[in-house]
């Protein structure tokens, strides 16, 4: 994506959610009210016009995605039970004791907008390009701010997770937080990603899961999008957004282990794949929690150290 230009994907994926609204069947996948807020959001904000959204909520714009559908089967769909696996997640997790809720790569995406009003006592925080989030946030003026709904606009290649959250001074490290990383960890390098993940670890407190969408990698290590894998993955480096980075299934655990979390398939509470993508869901790891704390009070320690007077 290019510095300067809203994500084209994000758009992409949000028109794909309109439309899934106007497929019979979906109002039985898809979060109640996603597809309207979607909509609503995406003239808000500008991303599109209201004509590009009448068309994308009609029987003809369904039509046209199950006739592309050939290319990566089922993820037409796919979109519909993503948005279900990661609300389902955040309400899990809610219930369970999060207080706070983070959005990685938000793009247009609606669930903290959704579901602020509905749970006063949770902070829910964004994060994307600078680039998409200015449309987003004007979007979510237009259609009315929630006062624990907070966007954050930053490009994460050029600050850290950690650096941008301290930063904020709303963000709490030592609570149990729910983090969602839908449809993004693809388009990072491998550095990155894993990079990611243990910055997720070391900004969430004990308690807390991160759910995540992947691709798996196939026999020849690419990105495997299916049968028209090479085609696919063309289109997605011409239109400047390509993938990058995936796992197998089978190496995911160790990957998570790696980086501070516990593989929690117990917690997925949805089929773990749709279409190309895989659903993943993981619980911070209690060692790197009581890590975390000793590294923080030795920390504090040397800095009352250094604050004595010299003998």
């Amino acid at each position: 994506m290019r510095k300067d230009k809203p994500s084209k994907t994000a758009r992409k994926v949000a028109l794909n959610i309109v439309t899934l609204g106007a497929k019979p069947g979906m109002d039985r996948v898809l979060p109640p009210g996603v597809a309207e807020a979607t909509a609503k959001l995406l003239v808000a904000s500008g991303a599109v016009g209201a004509a590009a959204v009448r068309w994308s909520c009609s029987r003809r714009a369904v039509a046209v995605y199950e006739a592309v559908d050939w290319m990566m089967p089922g993820q037409f769909d796919a979109f519909a039970h993503r948005k279900a696996f990661c609300e389902h997640q955040v309400r899990d997790g809610i219930g369970a004791g999060a207080t706070q809720v983070l959005v990685l790569g938000a793009g247009y995406d609606t669930l903290g907008w959704r579901l602020a009003p509905e749970f006063p006592g949770v902070g829910f925080f964004e994060i994307d390009h600078p680039a998409t989030a200015r449309l987003k946030a004007r979007g979510i003026a237009e259609l009315g701010q929630r006062d624990n709904l907070h966007l954050i606009q930053e490009n994460l290649g050029e600050r850290s997770l950690v650096e941008v959250l301290t930063a904020s001074h709303l963000w709490d490290r030592t609570v149990p937080s729910v983090v969602v990383a839908e449809g993004l960890l693809m388009y990072l390098l491998p550095a990155a990603a894993r990079d990611l993940f243990g910055q997720c670890s070391e900004i969430a407190g004990a308690g807390s899961r991160i759910a995540f969408t992947y691709i798996g990698t196939g026999v020849d290590g690419r990105p495997d999008a299916g049968r028209w894998t090479g085609l696919v993955l063309w289109i997605l480096k011409a239109s400047g957004e390509p993938w990058f980075w995936s796992i197998r299934p089978k190496e995911l655990a160790r990957f998570l282990e790696e980086t501070g979390w516990t593989s929690a398939s117990d917690l997925m509470g949805t089929s773990s794949r749709r279409g190309v993508e895989y659903f993943g869901v993981a619980s911070k790891r209690p060692e790197r929690t009581a890590k975390r704390s000793k590294r923080i009070i030795d920390g504090q320690k040397n800095a009352a150290h250094s604050n004595e007077p010299s003998p």
